[in-house]
């Protein structure tokens, strides 16, 4: 049943379901869809700023999205690299931590 729920229904819908619905629709349906900008360009926007602000409960998430949009492992190794320099080397810590667990995963379809 878990299968058919968005990852914001998952992750609490049944806690705040005005939330998961506003997530869904809003967020990653009208924001995340607008053209000016690409998926992929979003991705690692959107990484930029987890790894920032040390988000670290959304960055798996948001990897994997950055995967599915076409941002490559070097490319996100060389993201948090950068980050390093501007927000600071726990933050990119941090970030390396994360993304080897989720890289490690195996891809689900």
């Amino acid at each position: 049943m878990t299968a058919t729920l968005s990852p914001a229904q998952q992750a609490f819908g049944d806690i705040a379901p005005a939330l998961a619905d506003l997530s869904d629709r809003v967020l990653f349906g009208e924001v995340w869809e607008r053209p000016e900008l690409s998926g992929r360009d979003r991705s690692l926007i959107t990484l930029a700023a987890l790894i920032a602000l040390y988000r670290i409960h959304e960055l798996p998430g948001h990897i994997r999205r950055a995967l599915d949009n076409g941002v490559t492992r070097e490319e996100l190794g060389e993201a948090v690299t950068h980050l390093a320099f501007y927000a600071g080397w726990p933050a990119a810590n941090t970030a390396c931590a994360i993304m080897r667990d989720v890289l490690s995963q195996p891809v689900q379809p």
